[in-house]
């Protein structure tokens, strides 16, 4: 059986095309230049996608602050590690619920791919649009949007082996065994009370509503009762 030879046409000198066997100078050229050579591969390596079991561990959370309310859904694989998140709005139908949904998805594909869920955290913890308040959380405080909430949260609850923890529980880390050891209490509890009270004319800090005055926290300073 003939092997065919690459050829390259050319033109003769009466104006017609005649083939002329290519040369190995050629034909080194064409592989150098071909579309997927290892020397044009500027890009990132492809990845491969680990989905997760067909059943599988999950966490859900409720967080509710700035007039919004949800559910954070993480699945786990079997080493503990999460793969997947489902962001639920209590509004359904609204456009925030949509795009939760749909950054959800994308952060589980992320995750699947070999994403770090730190480099996910680092990269959206502290992103500051509306809504945002106070959170109830003693760990979180206020939170400057639902990216900065939720990624915080896996944050502490992931990657620095702390449980969170509900105000007059304190806070508290997990043991070896699974089990919750508490901790000191706080005093977050007086930030999530002051509400709509005024700031301190004496020190500027946060005041707290008692009785029918405002007490500051940080200096004492009484707003004076009316």
């Amino acid at each position: 059986m003939e092997t065919l030879e690459p050829t390259i046409q050319g033109f003769s000198g009466d104006g017609s095309k005649s083939p002329t066997p290519a040369s190995a100078d050629d034909r080194s050229k064409l592989a150098d230049g071909a579309p997927g050579a290892a020397s044009d591969l500027l890009g990132p390596p492809a990845a491969n996608r680990h989905r997760l079991q067909d059943e599988r561990s999950a966490i859900t959370h409720h967080f509710a602050f700035g007039g919004h309310e949800g559910y954070l859904t993480v699945g786990l694989y079997p080493n503990g590690q999460p793969g997947e998140i489902f962001i639920r709005m209590a509004k359904a139908g609204s456009t925030i619920a949509g795009l939760m949904e749909c950054f959800g998805t994308v952060v589980s594909v992320s995750l699947q791919h070999g994403v770090p869920l730190k480099v996910l955290c680092d990269k959206l913890s502290h992103t500051r649009f509306e809504p945002s308040g106070w959170t109830g959380n003693a760990e979180i405080g206020y939170a400057k949007s639902i990216m900065d909430y939720l990624f915080r949260w896996m944050e502490l609850r992931f990657l620095s082996g702390k449980q969170l923890s509900l105000f007059g529980q304190g806070n508290g880390e997990i043991s070896a065994g699974g089990e919750l050891a508490p901790g000191p209490v706080d005093d977050s509890q007086s930030l999530y009370d002051i509400g709509d009270a005024p700031p301190c004319v004496a020190c500027g800090g946060l005041m707290k509503p008692s009785g029918t005055c405002c007490t500051c926290v940080n200096c004492g300073q009484t707003s004076g009762c009316s």
